[in-house]
């Protein structure tokens, strides 16, 4: 039953955002948010490109993330395989599952690097405010100092639901093997 619950409870993936990025400043001392949802984006999305466009970098708008198109089908097929595991109630079916939840997690995080790299190292060369030496890649995980803001990066709820499905299937996938021999 935990399979399939931790399969169902991907679907708030649809419903709330996946992950956040805040920055705090001395002029916004009440922080900037920017929340990634599974096709959108929100918050100070608007405030936060202004403010990256004085230091080089391009606006930030949905249609710079063409994972945006797929990841609705993708979260999809997740949610399928999980309630397929619960079905089918086999070993390898809950293997196959929670390897999905592991490779989808590193898929997310290295497509997340990539393109904050990206972003904050392809600057425009003509921008008001350039310092020599200086990327402004957006941290992966946690927080970093980039000038003036501290930028904190890291899983929303949805992504806390993503988090805490996996490692409960990773504890059923150790209970079914290592105490539970009648599977196979």
């Amino acid at each position: 039953m935990a399979v399939l619950i931790c399969a169902l409870s991907l679907l708030t993936a649809y419903f709330v955002p996946l992950w956040q990025i805040l920055m705090w400043a001395p002029q916004y001392p009440e922080g900037l948010a920017m929340k990634i949802w599974i096709n959108d984006l929100s918050g100070d999305v608007k405030i936060i490109s202004a403010l990256n466009h004085y230091i080089g970098m391009r606006a930030i708008d949905t249609s710079m993330f063409p994972e945006f198109k797929y990841l609705i089908y993708l979260v999809a097929i997740i949610i399928g395989v999980g309630v397929l595991a619960f079905l089918i109630n086999r070993r390898w079916s809950l293997l196959a599952f929670l390897a999905i939840l592991v490779m989808a997690g590193f898929g997310a995080l290295l497509d997340f690097y990539l393109w904050g790299y990206d972003y904050g190292h392809n600057l425009n060369p003509e921008a008001p405010i350039r310092v020599p030496g200086m990327s402004y890649q957006p941290p992966l995980l946690g927080s970093k100092q980039l000038l003036n803001f501290l930028a904190f990066s890291g899983p929303d709820i949805g992504g806390w639901i993503f988090i805490i499905a996996s490692w409960i299937i990773f504890f059923v996938a150790v209970f079914e093997i290592f105490f539970k021999k009648k599977l196979v």
